[in-house]
């Protein structure tokens, strides 16, 4: 597992919001978000449907939908402000220097276009190299992906293939140029569980193999249990809570992180027993309350949780784990 270090931080992100212009006015759906990813780490990000996990990184690849906008905020990549950059320059780390797997490989991949043909593509874009060339690096990526026959799969069509191949493509796509950091956006969200593993594994071992930084995004926790380096905890558009993989399960402090793994179900558990689950829903883009955003759904609320937003500290002097919550500072002050 890696050490985060501030020396060795490949990503850093700091105050990034995200606004939409939705039909009552403009909305902030990502409010002041700060991570980072080192060299070599693997981050987990996770929270609940619609938290801003996905937002997050395609904001920093300049991939926003319309009416959605970066309004604040700085992304150092290995030394490069990202929200500085003009469309040409993102373009060239888009598919170079930051690999993308998006979740659906069937809408993702053209399904007009062969394979290899969409694996070439960026090869001759960002390595400008001969088609010829392009091919047979493109065969090596489905080779290096597990994918069987790979010269042969360069001439199918997306349809052609099963989930889990579709889903090899797009990590190979995502791997073709080398790329320093590797962002995964729940890629084995339609897959079995048996693929899920397959492909959690495939990711471990290319991490290793190729030295690269992966921020693989999720609403399953105990999926990247033994995937992640370090887990980043989302709820509505905000950090709540930043800790090392096994400090998390072990210890979780904030209530929404104890909540989102309660909520696992365990081998332990008798038949019969209800599923443990968080109450309420998250607040809506643009209704968010005054206050911490989890406190209309918190067992530990406090008046002061209800009008002053909590920033995210260490909850001890000496560790790297942090949490938004006002609980938990009590608890260190008083420690």
């Amino acid at each position: 597992m890696m050490t985060a270090s501030a020396n060795n931080r490949l990503l850093d992100v700091k105050g990034l919001t995200v606004q939409i212009d939705g039909r009552n006015g403009p909305a902030v759906i990502v409010d002041a978000i700060d991570l980072h990813v080192d060299r070599g780490e693997t981050l987990g990000v996770v929270g609940e449907s619609g938290c801003g996990k996905s937002l997050t990184m395609l904001s920093l690849m300049g991939l926003l939908p319309n009416k959605i906008k970066v309004t604040g905020g700085q992304a150092n990549f290995d030394g490069r402000d990202l929200q500085t950059m003009s469309k040409r320059e993102l373009r060239k780390v888009r598919g170079g220097d930051v690999g993308f797997v998006f979740q659906d490989p069937m809408t993702s991949l053209n399904p007009v276009m062969r394979i290899g043909d969409q694996l070439i593509e960026p090869l001759i874009y960002h390595r400008r190299i001969s088609k010829a060339d392009a091919r047979k690096r493109a065969a090596e990526l489905l080779r290096l992906v597990g994918i069987p026959g790979p010269e042969e799969r360069l001439n199918a069509y997306p349809h052609e293939l099963s989930g889990g191949m579709r889903q090899r493509v797009m990590i190979a796509i995502g791997l073709a140029c080398d790329p320093k950091l590797l962002i995964a956006d729940e890629p084995t969200t339609a897959l079995d569980v048996t693929i899920q593993a397959q492909i959690v594994d495939l990711v471990k071992d290319l991490r290793v193999k190729l030295g690269m930084s992966v921020v693989w995004i999720t609403h399953d926790l105990a999926l990247i249990a033994g995937l992640v380096d370090r887990v980043v905890v989302l709820y509505a558009g905000t950090v709540v809570e930043d800790a090392p993989v096994d400090e998390l399960y072990a210890h979780p402090r904030h209530p929404y992180t104890q909540g989102l793994l309660a909520s696992i179900p365990k081998l332990s558990d008798a038949p019969s027993a209800r599923l443990s689950s968080i109450g309420g829903t998250p607040p809506e883009p643009g209704r968010r309350p005054p206050g911490c955003p989890f406190a209309p759904r918190c067992p530990l609320a406090m008046d002061i949780c209800r009008t002053t937003v909590p920033k995210l500290e260490p909850v001890s002097a000496a560790t790297t784990h942090r949490a938004a919550c006002f609980a938990v500072q009590l608890v260190r002050e008083a420690a």
